[in-house]
């Protein structure tokens, strides 16, 4: 399973992005499917995921980003508003399959500057 991530760029604090990602099966074969983070010198955190029952955000980032699934185009995405400097890092895609493997794709980099 290939999972490929777009949308990443530099942004003006402020500003606003969307992250898609495009496994390479269908967004519904997937237990869980979320984006995470690493910026430099820190731990990769989670951002956002999709549950079977529940949508889990990283409390610090409520209000500013949605995660969705768009169906028609079988991409999970990541809609991301008022963007902070403290937001810049490598953004990675995140499937969870059945027996629980996780899948990752190859990161998508977000700068946020003035």
């Amino acid at each position: 399973v290939q999972l490929q991530a777009s949308g990443g760029g530099l942004v003006q604090p402020g500003g606003s992005l969307r992250l898609s990602c495009a496994p390479s099966r269908s967004i519904f074969s997937f237990v869980a499917l979320g984006w995470y983070r690493q910026a430099p010198g820190k731990q990769r955190e989670l951002v956002a995921r999709i549950e079977p029952s529940k949508t889990v955000y990283a409390d610090s980032l409520k209000g500013r980003f949605t995660i969705s699934r768009d169906s028609a185009k079988n991409t999970l995405n990541l809609q991301m508003d008022n963007l902070k400097p403290e937001d810049t890092a490598v953004y990675y895609c995140n499937a969870v399959r059945n027996d629980f493997y996780n899948y990752w794709g190859q990161g998508t980099q977000v700068t946020v500057s003035s």
